[in-house]
This record gives structure tokens, C-alpha cells and sequence, in this order.
């Protein structure tokens, strides 16, 4: 493993020295802004520093945020932002618990599932709604016209709005009724901190105002931060400060919890409060109007700072982050799908700076609005952050992997529930660990592999043994789990993974799946790793753990293809009902190598028959950057970029650069981080590897210079 990666990162690494120039890589963001020209709900844009986020609509605040609701909401979200509805009927975890035998020998295990009715019901439906994340506030501008009635999104005229990626900050510029309004909005680079700097005439006019809102959360599946039909318990506090500025904190108690917003505004600054949890600030002997505001789980000791300090860290904390690190510039290219690619490329690592880059593990739609009750999945969560140690940023991919040591204690009563060694990850979760209940997810188990390799990533950075030593109770209680829930079959001789699994496919039955490609060959390459591991630390092999490497059954093959899984018969024929959802036997060679356990010869043919059958308008953001991934390791650079491009709704990609998946999902984060780690293995490769630029097609239309990416595994 070791030789291997040291090789293939001489050979890449002069590779890439010969292809790449000095880049210009101001150049090549800034050409990537996003510009807006006219109201659009699927237009939003976000600014942030990924631990905290506030998205705005075209008028550069959240104007309107019940418009674009069904689109991309105006969210403003904090990761420490979460909130529980009290729990009044006194429901118990444990009866969300149920005992499953699936393989009829005598081994119960207890899982945490959804039934379908009674007091069982409800505390199901408790435990997956509470806690969820918090729509901390919304700030607008509300505009009145000449008439006196209130502007609406149709009364914006000439709409001019630009995100400059290179300084994070958004500059919008529109008119109502001929007169001018332009807003600056910028974000603190660590703090949960906005800051607007407003010029129009109808400020002096008395005609516009910033707007401040307190939505009330939901227990739905999604929360776009515009419940205004319930109220919370919102205090001021008012600070008349000096005559330059005046400030006020705002106490916010929700049931058991409570944050702050604290504002500071440049000049005599007028407070009007519209109801409990509303609130207008206005002037009248200016053009200008400039406020911050600052959001806290704990009381805050000073008011935010002034505007000038804010874009003062936002252009630093950007231009840092863009000068660090890989970038990937594929100017020159003739091929026309090259600059959209690019585009793609960019926007991608902004909006991961932007949502995810915080101390927890993220939730499907970031920081911007509520899935799944704003949980986090972590079966996903090296698709949407191992892109960070492949392109040079570790230290953004290490921060959320402190979570597991928060969790780790919950994820050791999971195993030990089931009669299992080790620690069992939990799949839907929170930033606490606790476990959801479901008929799905809690019968997954590919969220567990990918601490190991996350932590291997980390050691190819930048190998020390005080490393080693920090993920080692990590690493060794993962693998600990992995090898005793590998059940050993007599009859084959082989070690299998199930029955009572549901796969990355979520299209089986846990009582009847066993054996499928992708969890076994994860299986595998995360005991060896956690092995080697072992080998770095001057330890001896875990005995039960290569009992289980050597032993592990082979991945399941059908008429020379790979199977969804053992217990189907029936994988692609036009009547098999497996052709949905991700492409998971092509997983199996993606972001993992082929090990001695995936045969390319099966994969092929299992990579022609899947493109050919799949039902693509049923998969997900992320299938496409898989695949490519896949077809990448097949030494098929053509199929690799098809399948970033294939035209089907759930590969739309927005202005914003967001990946659009349907009218539940406006954005979709995980495509973004899949895509810029398919994008590293398209440049820089895997281990063993001596193809320059692997995944891009050499017909000559493909002009790829990169600089500082990492090979895969």
C-alpha cells in the first residue's frame, strides 16, 4: 500500500509539474461570480464560513422569504443552532426499539425502527423529529411604494446582482419605482456574524426599512424559516450606546432553549417593533443605512463589530482559502461542455466553504435550509467532505470528524444492544450522537468504514504518530464492530455481511439481503487500512479482524455481472425492480481501488449493462460524480465525463452552482463534494496509477492544468 502511493505521487506529481503553468487563480474564480439579473426562487445565494450560513434573494437580504420558500429558502442557520419540542408525553427511547433474528440464529439484535401505529408510532416519530435545526432569523429589506402599499418581487426593476467569489460578498442593485437601491452583504470569516451596508434615497425617505423576523421552527421534514403562525418569547434589551451607533440584543426562548441576536447600527438608527417577533429599523436623515448582526447560542459579551470589519474578514478569510490548497483550471479546452465543468469545479468548493466546513458532521441541504429534519447522514459523509483532504485543505474534512469522538459513546451502546464488539455508527444523527429511528437507515451499515478512511486521508497528508495515537481508539472500535458483525458461513467457508443489511441501494429488504459488492468491499479495504494502522503504531495484526480480510466472501456474481447483492437473482432485466436508486455494485470500484477483490474485467461489463438499464431519472446528485469515479478507475475518461453530464433532472445544477435534485430538494450538497472528488481521482489519480489526467478523455479537446490535488487510494 505504502510503495504504491509513494510512487504514484512522484509519478502524478511530475505529471502534474509538466501540465501545469503558473496559475492565476484569482482569474480563474472570479470568472466564475454568479450573476443574477432577475428574481429567481432557484437564484438564492449564500454567504457563510461554514459553520454558519445566511442565504438572500435578489434584493441582497432576505426580503422575501415566503416567495421563495418553494425554491432555495432564505435560511440563516448556525450549527449549534437546534431545537426540541417539549416532550410531553414522556416518550422513552426504547420504545422505538425492536428485536430482529434475521438469520434464525438465536442472535437478537435491537434495532431502532419506525412502526406504523400507536404510542410506538409517535415516539418514532418524536425521537426522528426532535431535536432539529433552528431558522435563526430573517433580515430583509421591507420597501414601501409611492402609494404606500408594500413592494412585491415583481416591483424590482433592473436587477444587477453579483457574488464575488474571491471576497465572499454579494453587491445587489435594483430599482423600485426608478429610485436606486444598493446593498452590500458580507459575512465574518469565523463569527456567526452579517453585515449590510444600504444606500437608496428611500432610506431618507422613510420608505425603506431592514426588516427583522423570527420564524418559529418546525417538526417537518423541511423548514424554509417562514412559520410566522407561531410565536416565541423574544425580549430586548436596549443599549442607546454613543451617538455614532446604537445597539440591541434580542433574547430568544423557544420551549427549553435560547440564543441571542445581537445589532449594531451605524448612526441614530430607529427601532420599531411590528409584533413580538418582529421588527423594523429605519432612518430618515440619510441615504445610508448600515447594520451587523450577530447570532449566538450564548449570551453575547460584546455587539457585533461594524460593517468595514466585516468585509474586512470576509475579503481576507476568501482570498486565504482560494490561494491554499488545489485548484483545477481547464481554460483552453475545445471541448464545450469545459467551461461548464469549470464552473461547476468552482462554485462547488465555494459552497462547501460556505456550508460545511464547521465542527459537525453537515446535513444533505447545509446550513441553508432543513432536510430530515436538518440531520446529519453518515453513510454520506465521505462524499461530502473527503474532497478537503484531496485537494489540500484537511484541516477543513478533520474539524467534523471530532464529532465521532462526541458520539462514540452512543455508538458503543448501539453495538453492544446488538451483541456486537466495538462501536456501531449511527446513521441519522445530531451533533450530540444520538441515534434515529428507521426502517431504513438503522439497517445500514456503510456509514462505518468511513472514519478509517477519512483518518487514512489524514495520515497521506501529513503521516505523524501523534495522529496514529489521536484516531486509534477510533479506527480500532470501528473495525472491532466490522469484524464481529461479519457473520462466518460453514457451508462457503466465507465470512458474509448479512442477512439484515439494507445496502447503499436502498431498494432491499434487510431479512433478505446479504452480500452486497460495495459494504463488502469496503469491508475489506477499512480492516486492512485499519491494519496497516496498527503496522504504523508498532503493533501486532488484530487476529479476528484478518480472519475476516482473509475469509470475507467474494463479491456476488450472475451471468459474468455483479449482483445487487447475493440474495438477488434478478439484478438488471427489464422486469428487475433493482434498477433504481444509486448504482451501488459500480460503488465498488469508485472511490475505493480494485484491492484483489473487484475483478475490472466484471466491472466493465457490469459498467455497460448498468448504463444501459438504469433508471437515471431515479438516482441521485451524487450517482453521476460515482460513476465517473468508476469509469475513471476502468481507464474510460469518455464514460467519466459523460456521466457528469448526463441530462437527467437530479444532474441540474443551478446558477448558484447548487446541485438540484427536485422540488423537495432545491439543493443537494453531496453533489458538490462528490464532484470535487472525482474531479481530484480525473487529475491526480490513485495509487499505482501512471495515467496523467486519468479521467479526461486524450481526443485533444481537454486542456487540464491542476496543482496540489492528492491521488486516491
Amino acid at each position: 500500500m505504502k510503495a504504491a502511493y509513494i510512487l504514484s505521487v512522484i509519478l502524478l506529481t511530475a505529471a502534474s509539474l509538466c501540465l501545469a503553468q503558473k496559475m492565476n487563480r484569482k482569474a480563474l474564480v472570479t470568472r466564475h461570480n454568479v450573476v443574477i439579473s432577475k428574481v429567481d426562487t432557484l437564484g438564492a445565494l449564500t454567504i457563510g464560513n461554514g459553520k454558519f450560513a445566511f442565504t438572500v434573494d435578489a434584493t441582497g437580504l432576505q426580503s422575501f422569504p415566503e416567495y421563495y420558500k418553494n425554491g432555495v429558502p432564505l435560511g440563516t442557520e448556525s450549527e449549534w443552532g437546534w431545537h426540541s419540542f417539549p416532550n410531553r408525553e414522556g416518550f422513552k427511547y426504547s420504545e422505538t426499539l425492536q428485536d430482529f433474528d434475521f438469520n434464525n440464529d438465536g442472535h437478537k439484535a435491537a434495532y431502532a425502527v419506525q412502526v406504523k401505529s400507536g404510542r410506538d408510532k409517535a415516539a418514532g416519530d418524536y425521537f426522528r423529529e426532535n431535536p432539529h435545526r433552528l431558522q435563526l432569523g430573517n433580515i430583509g429589506l421591507a420597501i414601501v411604494k409611492k402609494d404606500g402599499s408594500p413592494i412585491k418581487p415583481s416591483d424590482l426593476q433592473d436587477i444587477h446582482q453579483e457574488l464575488d467569489l474571491w471576497t465572499g460578498e454579494i453587491t445587489s442593485r435594483f430599482k423600485i419605482e426608478g429610485a436606486p437601491v444598493s446593498v452590500i452583504t458580507g459575512a465574518d470569516a469565523k463569527n456567526d456574524i452579517v453585515a449590510f451596508k444600504i444606500i437608496s434615497p428611500l432610506v431618507r425617505a422613510g420608505r425603506l426599512w431592514v426588516d427583522l423576523r423570527f420564524p418559529y421552527p418546525t417538526n417537518q421534514f423541511t423548514d424554509a424559516g417562514v412559520n410566522y403562525k407561531h410565536t416565541g418569547d423574544t425580549t430586548i434589551i436596549e443599549d442607546a450606546g454613543k451617538v455614532s451607533f446604537n445597539k440591541e440584543l434580542f433574547i430568544r426562548k423557544l420551549d427549553n432553549d435560547i440564543y441571542y441576536t445581537s445589532v449594531t447600527c451605524m448612526g441614530r438608527t430607529r427601532l420599531s417593533v411590528i409584533d413580538d417577533d418582529h421588527y423594523y429599523y429605519g432612518k430618515e436623515q440619510t441615504d445610508t443605512l448600515i447594520l451587523s448582526a450577530a447570532f449566538s447560542k450564548e449570551k453575547p459579551k460584546n455587539f457585533p463589530p461594524q460593517f468595514n470589519a466585516i468585509e474586512k474578514s470576509s475579503r481576507q478569510g476568501w482570498q486565504s482559502y482560494w490561494r491554499s490548497g488545489a485548484a483545477v483550471d481547464l481554460a483552453g479546452s475545445t471541448d464545450p461542455r469545459a467551461f461548464e465543468l469549470e464552473r461547476r469545479i468552482v462554485l462547488s468548493q465555494y459552497l462547501m466553504r460556505v456550508q460545511e466546513a464547521g465542527d459537525f458532521p453537515p446535513q444533505e441541504t447545509g446550513l441553508t435550509y432543513n432536510s430530515w429534519y436538518g440531520r446529519p447522514h453518515m453513510e454520506m459523509l465521505w462524499w461530502h467532505s473527503a474532497h478537503y483532504a484531496l485537494w489540500g485543505r484537511p484541516q477543513l474534512m478533520e474539524k467534523s470528524m471530532q464529532w465521532y469522538f462526541k458520539a462514540f459513546n452512543g455508538a458503543k451502546a448501539i453495538a453492544e444492544r446488538q451483541g456486537y464488539k466495538g462501536v456501531r455508527w449511527q446513521k441519522m444523527t445530531d451533533n450530540e450522537g444520538n441515534e434515529t429511528p428507521s426502517n431504513v437507515g438503522s439497517f445500514l451499515i456503510w456509514q462505518q468504514p468511513n472514519i478509517i478512511y477519512e483518518a487514512e486521508l489524514l495520515y497521506r497528508n501529513k503521516p505523524s504518530q501523534q495522529l496514529l495515537q489521536k484516531y486509534s481508539k477510533l479506527i480500532f472500535a470501528t473495525a472491532d464492530f466490522m469484524a464481529s458483525f461479519a457473520r462466518y458461513n460453514p457451508t462457503t467457508g466465507h465470512y458474509d455481511l448479512g442477512k439484515g443489511i439494507i445496502p447503499a441501494q436502498e431498494s432491499y429488504k434487510p431479512e433478505e439481503t446479504y452480500n452486497s459488492p460495495y459494504e463488502l468491499a469496503y469491508w475489506k479495504w477499512a480492516l486492512q487500512a485499519a491494519q496497516h494502522w496498527r503496522k504504523r503504531m508498532g503493533l501486532p495484526p488484530n487476529k479476528s479482524w484478518q480472519a475476516v480480510i482473509d475469509k470475507l466472501a467474494p463479491l456476488p456474481i450472475k451471468d459474468g455481472l455483479y449482483k445487487g447483492a447475493e440474495s438477488v437473482d434478478d439484478s438488471y432485466s427489464p422486469q428487475s425492480k433493482y434498477t433504481t436508486d444509486h448504482p451501488a455494485a459500480l460503488m465498488a470500484l469508485s472511490n475505493l481501488p480494485a484491492n484483489a477483490l473487484v475483478d475490472t474485467a466484471t466491472m466493465h461489463r457490469t459498467f455497460d449493462v448498468v448504463k444501459k438499464v438504469w433508471h437515471w431519472d431515479r438516482t441521485w446528485g451524487w450517482d453521476f460524480p460515482m460513476v465517473a469515479m468508476t469509469a475513471t478507475r476502468l481507464n474510460q475518461p469518455e464514460e467519466a465525463i459523460d456521466a457528469l453530464f448526463k441530462n437527467v433532472t437530479t444532474n441540474t445544477w443551478l446558477v448558484s452552482g447548487h446541485n438540484y435534485q427536485d422540488k423537495r430538494l432545491t439543493i443537494y450538497l453531496p453533489g458538490n463534494g462528490s464532484l470535487l472528488s472525482a474531479i481530484a481521482l480525473m487529475c491526480a489519480g490513485y495509487d499505482g496509477n501512471n495515467i496523467p489526467n486519468p479521467g479526461f478523455p486524450k481526443n485533444g479537446k481537454w486542456k487540464v492544468k491542476w496543482e496540489r490535488l492528492k491521488p486516491l487510494p
